[in-house]
């Protein structure tokens, strides 16, 4: 392992869980921008490769929902109906691009709410953390 692997390693370590999180959808939403890019350019290769990573994701994201909380659910749901639609937009490429949109989107509001949530989160360890300390 080179040195930037192991820098690259050694901060996910250090990551929170929002911050995870966080990169995770910003991954994802960078694969369907590519994907994007490379079904303008008729680049087959690269556009299955980005939906398959995106996929991937997608999956790992349902793996670590918490099914003992209700909200997660709604998000399995969701996650389920991303799987249904970006299988779609892999098998039918041109056919499909539009659909692409509509990904990203629901994408984005995943991602921007968990940014918010965790915004939520350290605020509120930071006032409880002062009140403990002054």
């Amino acid at each position: 392992m080179n040195g930037y692997q192991k820098y690259k390693e050694q901060s996910v370590y250090s990551m929170s869980g929002a911050e995870l999180l966080l990169v995770l959808y910003d991954e994802a939403l960078k694969r369907m921008r590519m994907a994007e890019y490379a079904l303008e350019d008729k680049d087959y290769g690269v556009f299955d490769n980005s939906i398959v990573r995106t996929v991937r994701i997608v999956r790992y994201l349902n793996s670590i929902l918490d099914m003992e909380q209700p909200i997660s659910q709604e998000f399995r749901m969701i996650y389920e109906y991303l799987f249904y639609d970006l299988s779609a937009i892999k098998a039918g490429r041109e056919r499909r691009k539009e659909d692409i949109a509509q990904v990203v989107r629901l994408l984005t509001e995943f991602r921007n709410g968990f940014e918010e949530a965790g915004k939520k989160v350290q605020e509120v360890r930071t006032v409880t953390e002062k009140s403990v300390i002054g």
